[in-house]
């Protein structure tokens, strides 16, 4: 079964891309049915591959990098819960960005979507701007 990207737009949170100390993060949260990633795919930014093991989720306190993303250890998308996403080491310059994502879901399969948000002149999230093009 394969889920549409304009659906799966609606997993990012409006706003919420920002500079952190020492990279950048963004976050997800799901409210389109629980699944388990056993693999995430490169994530991009501005059309440029992040390596695996700079990028990581976080949600409860749980930390994984996504080259540790396994079927053993999978990303897990539990409903109505927040996932940060953390890119280590690159910082982002004001004004829009595209991001890229997927996932390989269990019984699903691969699922991809990309959105574009911004960041203000001060590093934070500039609320103006159009979001999930």
């Amino acid at each position: 079964m394969q889920v549409p990207a304009f659906l799966l737009r609606r997993l990012y949170v409006k706003g919420s891309l920002r500079n952190e100390d020492g990279g950048f993060a963004f976050d997800l949260k799901n409210s389109l049915g629980s699944g388990y990633a056993e693999q995430v795919l490169p994530l991009t930014i501005d059309g440029e591959e992040v390596p695996p093991e700079r990028a990581a989720f976080s949600v409860d306190g749980d930390h994984v990098r996504f080259a540790d993303v396994s079927g053993e250890r999978p990303f897990t998308l539990a409903m109505h819960k927040v996932v940060t996403i953390g890119v280590d080491g690159k910082q982002l310059d004001a004004g829009k960005h595209k991001i890229g994502i997927g996932f390989i879901v269990t019984g699903m399969g691969k699922m991809q979507f990309d959105v574009t948000d911004a960041i203000g002149d001060d590093g934070s999230t500039r609320d103006d701007s159009p979001h999930n093009t």
